[in-house]
């Protein structure tokens, strides 16, 4: 389905949805009562167009539903996931037997890479799913129906990771049982990418799930969710490279999603390109500024902090401090954000922490305290654990290694929550953190051993592991961090093997460049000293930046 009446930018865009009364229609047999599920529906609104793609789903819907369910998919395909389930229930109300609505509303409730914090999308997944049982069915249809069924069923004893395995094995019968069905598949790959083992460093998934998209590529080119899965297929440093030219036609695929804005710089931050990311997120937040005003004029919609959130990585790695500080300024006038997920929760403790740790700025990262905006940090022990390992090293660098103990016997605590709650990503996240706080309390003791030992655990530790999605890369890196403690102890050598391993896995990192030029200075290796500074003015070329490290740089370079 394309929709398209132009791409004027910011631009809200309603379809006028049925009233809620219709959720009291009943199936043929007059057997399906929806009005206890507590469906989305309204006014579906949209910023930036009305541009979402081309999707072709087969036999689903007949008639004037038809219409709302292509949209719904097309939105489902870029993660906006509010407005798919308002046009799926839309196509629901105007052909209650229309069951690939159903299934509609059920996706648009799994997410597949985003964790809720509630289970109130499961108690309505589950619903929706055993009303549309009894509605009539192809085949196919019931296999789509028992596929995602598998995540909902038994949610309250089988744990989140085991369902969305289920649902991976569902999905792969479903896509070999229907060869020609290119949704199929395209789900299919999507469920790889989910079910990936962050630690698996062959990409045995993304491998499966690459093949599949990129053939599919060739026919759709104009297909959302190809585009968008390619990117977080590929979303590592091994891989990156291969989802560029993707990356660079998504946002164009569907410039109706901010998500879809946002995605391609995914791509632009795991190559350095930061001018492309700074521009793929000015997009994607001024769109999800223009959805967070039409759905709540006080309000802030979450999209615009994950935006925000990438788009100050690579102010950063610019070296343009001044327009990093105003994205935290700006967060900071905010009173109201929704819903409060996970991502504000990560984008508003991570912003404030990445600006003091990449500017060195020990003193204010020592009593740092995140923007204020009604979140119970209790419910996110990871997020939480961002404030407290800034501080630890905030604190350690200005000698107050009590509060720096301190704040490492919290991330211990949280790290213990995360493992009480089956998080073994989040609680390795964390424990990259506590050991590279301890590395540094060690070598501000003068324990110089141990701690170089602990810091090349915690680089090991990181570079075993994936980043999560939700963030455009580490406060500072663990191996970047390896680099600056050798530095430290007057071990260039060292040093500089250690950011130039961590650059070829975070390429053009402004203080991973700084640091891989003043050790190559240090060594009395000149040519290579003036290549790693001259890399560090290109990328920062347009900044209008006052950083000291490029002044050093230009002084060095003349």
């Amino acid at each position: 389905m394309k929709v398209n009446s132009g791409s004027v930018k910011l631009i809200a865009v309603t379809f006028t949805m049925l009233s809620a009364m219709s959720c009291q229609k009943k199936d043929s047999s007059g057997n399906i009562d929806l009005s206890d599920i507590d469906l989305l529906r309204g006014e579906m609104t949209l910023c930036g167009g009305q541009e979402l793609g081309e999707v072709a789903f087969t036999n689903a819907c007949n008639g004037d539903s038809r219409q709302s369910f292509q949209t719904a998919v097309s939105l489902l395909h870029s993660f906006e996931y509010e407005e798919a389930e308002k046009a799926f229930v839309k196509a629901m109300d105007i052909d209650p037997t229309c069951v690939m609505a159903y299934w509609g509303v059920a996706m648009s409730n799994f997410h597949a890479l985003w964790m809720q914090a509630d289970t109130a999308y499961l108690v309505k997944g589950d619903k929706i799913l055993q009303a549309a049982q009894s509605l009539p069915k192809s085949e196919r249809e019931q296999d789509y129906l028992d596929a995602i069924q598998v995540f909902y069923k038994n949610w309250k004893t089988i744990d989140r990771n085991e369902r969305k395995q289920l649902y991976e094995k569902k999905m792969e019968a479903v896509y070999k049982k229907y060869p020609d069905d290119n949704e199929s598949a395209i789900f299919y790959a999507l469920a790889l990418v989910a079910t990936a083992d962050p630690a698996d460093k062959n990409y045995t998934n993304q491998k499966k799930a690459g093949p599949i998209l990129e053939a599919i590529f060739q026919t759709q080119p104009n297909h959302p969710g190809v585009a968008h899965y390619i990117i977080h297929t590929y979303d590592c440093p091994e891989l990156a490279s291969l989802a560029l030219p993707t990356a660079r036609r998504y946002a164009q695929i569907a410039p109706a999603s901010a998500h879809a804005q946002h995605m391609p710089s995914h791509i632009f931050i795991r190559l350095g390109l930061w001018d492309e990311s700074i521009l793929s997120n000015i997009n994607s937040t001024s769109s999800a500024q223009c959805y967070g005003q039409r759905m709540d004029p006080e309000g802030h919609w979450d999209e615009e902090l994950h935006g925000m959130d990438y788009l100050v990585y690579a102010y950063l790695q610019a070296g343009d401090n001044d327009k990093a500080q105003e994205q935290l300024d700006y967060m900071k006038s905010f009173k109201k954000v929704f819903p409060l997920t996970f991502k504000v929760a990560y984008a508003n403790m991570a912003i404030p922490s990445r600006i003091l740790l990449e500017n060195r700025n020990w003193k204010e990262a020592a009593h740092i305290e995140p923007p204020s905006i009604g979140i119970d940090w209790n419910s996110f022990p990871w997020e939480s654990a961002i404030q407290h390992f800034t501080k630890a090293l905030g604190s350690v660098h200005m000698k107050d290694l009590a509060s720096a103990e301190q704040e490492i016997l919290t991330l211990k605590t949280l790290h213990a929550k995360l493992l009480d709650k089956g998080d073994k990503f989040q609680a390795g996240q964390v424990l990259i953190q506590i050991t590279t706080a301890q590395a540094w309390l060690h070598a501000a003791r003068g324990e110089n051993e141990k701690a170089v030992a602990m810091m090349k655990e915690a680089a090991a530790m990181e570079y075993k592991t994936g980043k999560h999605p939700v963030t455009p890369g580490e406060v500072l890196p663990a191996g970047e961090l390896l680099g600056d403690l050798l530095l430290s102890l007057n071990r260039p050598g060292e040093a500089l093997a250690a950011y130039e391993y961590d650059l070829s896995q975070h390429p053009k990192r402004f203080n991973g460049l700084y640091g891989a030029a003043i050790s190559s200075r240090a060594m009395g290796n000149k040519q290579k000293a003036r290549g790693y500074f001259e890399q560090l003015l290109g990328s920062t070329k347009n900044s209008k930046s006052d950083r000291k490290e490029l002044r050093e740089a230009m002084e060095y370079t003349r």
